[in-house]
């Protein structure tokens, strides 16, 4: 689908009207609802919805489409943990626990790592997972400098494997956050899924069409833009588990048929991706939402090297023009939890005076950074770039901008060719992202160090590619804690992004759907969900 780009000097009127509220100083009315709290973020409780049953299909609405299976490849797989599993997991407060593998374990404070394999888990051909097949999938990430576990990768001097079921990694340097990296979900980037090394030596052998993992479900076929089936594997790790046959997974790229589409039943589970499904399901008794807000959030990346917002008082000027309380009721019907900061308040790593750093909405001051900006020559109008569901949002920032007298065009991309080609291609001067995580390490990384895999800004400082470093490296829970929260607080002061919600990906299903299993990004882990037949 090609992009789209528009204008929306007629259709923003309402919106105007807010800001212009807003404008002649009098206080925007906060909304008669309030932000959807946690709800099961992890998912059921185990003990509370009886004894499983078995059999059944689910039905799964996506918001956007694979792009591949193959885990050295950037994107966003909702279906890639039910094909492949991954080999240690995170619990409800972010720690990394065993899954696949039995465990891993340091001998000498974080310079070498074991990772003990389970005996007797075979991939969907019959191949053993063993520690030859977890060598020869971490090597792709490490010669593949595009995978987004790259950066774990790289850290690894040597693997070798010292019995049959162990591997035994050296590293670079200690890194006391090491088995995070066989944790995370294949969109963050992750060493934890492993593909059959048979069918990867397989002449012709094409992983990201046709994956063979040791999930719970074995890969059937893939119709791009329509659906992708998976069915039980019947030898899985898990003594009776999967209890469902089969999975089927769509790409309802509109936020209003993926959730019509679960409120009327067409759909079992939808991978809710914005608040107006959110906050709609919530209120419906005939649905079960599954959410928690996390760290990070919707946030805007300002393209650090091309103008304006290579200026830092353009950045400011943009931040003082965007009235978050209009922001709330225009978008978000007066529920959008807040955020000015990477951490969630009460996290070890927040900073309060990060929050206290923020530039406050203030259309004089936005007006005269523009006008000083404008008076040394540069040109203050810029193009914003966003996904097709954010039709919205992109109205209400235009207006926002109008009243301090920017042109800000937009263009619209669908889910999947935005994900995978305008962020990576870092094309654009402002663009729209959202994204969640439980353990800090390695999305702040990604997204603040210089090199990070998704700093698509271009943002760079050096002291906070130090104090990543720290983080990174040490063993020390407090100092990693210190560290994060002076990081905070420079990209605050540097203005590097914009955050203005936590986040709202969310899982939905309909009653009859129990043993829920996730993380906070949505991502699920499909062998304990079963059907309510």
């Amino acid at each position: 689908m090609r992009p789209v780009r528009r204008s929306f000097a007629r259709a923003a009127v309402a919106v105007l009207a807010v800001a212009a509220i807003a404008a002649c100083g009098q206080a925007v009315a906060p909304g008669t609802s309030s932000p959807v709290g946690a709800r099961d973020p992890y998912g059921a409780p185990s003990d509370s919805e009886g004894a499983p049953v078995r059999g059944g299909s689910l039905v799964l609405a996506m918001d956007r489409d694979v792009v591949s299976f193959d885990p050295t490849v950037q994107n966003s797989n909702m279906v890639a943990t039910a094909v492949y599993d991954l080999l240690m997991r995170f619990d409800e407060n972010g720690v990394v626990k065993p899954y696949l593998a039995e465990g891993m374990s340091t001998p000498d404070g974080g310079s070498t790592w074991l990772l003990h394999l389970r005996d007797g888990v075979r991939f969907h051909d019959g191949t053993p997972l063993d520690a030859a097949a977890v060598i020869v999938n971490t090597q792709r990430h490490v010669d593949i400098a595009s995978s987004p576990a790259n950066r774990f990768a790289r850290q690894i001097t040597t693997m070798r494997a010292s019995d049959p079921l162990t591997v035994e990694f050296t590293l670079v340097e200690p890194l006391g956050d090491f088995p995070v990296a066989f944790a995370q979900p294949l969109t963050s980037g992750t060493l934890g899924m492993i593909a059959s090394p048979t069918e990867l030596a397989r002449p012709g052998s094409d992983i990201a069409r046709n994956p063979v993992g040791a999930g719970p479900f074995r890969f059937v076929g893939w119709q791009p833009g329509a659906s992708v089936l998976v069915e039980r594997y019947d030898d899985y790790w898990q003594e009776g588990m999967p209890y469902l046959d089969a999975l089927e997974f769509r790409p309802l790229t509109d936020t209003e048929s993926r959730f019509a589409s679960v409120a009327n039943g067409d759909v079992d589970v939808s991978f809710g991706a914005y608040n107006q499904e959110l906050v709609r399901a919530a209120e419906d008794p005939a649905l079960r939402v599954y959410y928690g807000p996390g760290n990070g959030g919707e946030f805007l990346y300002f393209n650090h090297t091309r103008a304006p917002f290579d200026d830092r008082r353009m950045r400011e000027a943009f931040i003082r023009a965007i009235d978050l309380n209009a922001m709330a009721v225009a978008e978000y019907r007066g529920s959008m939890s807040r955020a000015v900061t990477m951490f969630a308040p009460g996290s070890a790593y927040a900073n309060p005076e990060a929050e206290q750093a923020w530039p406050a909405f203030d259309q004089a001051r936005s007006r005269a950074l523009i006008d000083e900006y404008r008076a040394d020559g540069g040109n203050p109008d810029f193009l914003f770039v966003t996904s097709q569901n954010r039709v919205p949002l992109a109205e209400f920032m235009q207006a926002q901008l109008a009243a301090v007298g920017v042109d800000m065009q937009v263009q619209f991309f669908d889910l999947a060719q935005f994900s995978s080609a305008v962020g990576q291609s870092r094309d654009f001067q402002l663009a729209q992202w959202v994204g969640t995580f439980d353990n800090p390490y390695p999305a702040v990384q990604r997204l603040l160090r210089s090199d990070g895999n998704s700093n698509y800004g271009n943002y760079s400082n050096p002291r906070v590619d130090e104090l990543l470093d720290i983080a990174e490296t040490s063993t020390d829970g407090g100092e990693r804690a210190q560290a994060y929260q002076e990081v905070e607080l420079l990209a605050a002061q540097d203005l590097s992004h914009m955050w203005f919600s936590r986040s709202y990906l969310s899982t939905i299903t309909n009653r009859r759907v129990h043993g829920m299993d996730r993380y906070t990004t949505r991502d699920m882990f499909f062998a304990t969900t079963w059907l309510e037949r």
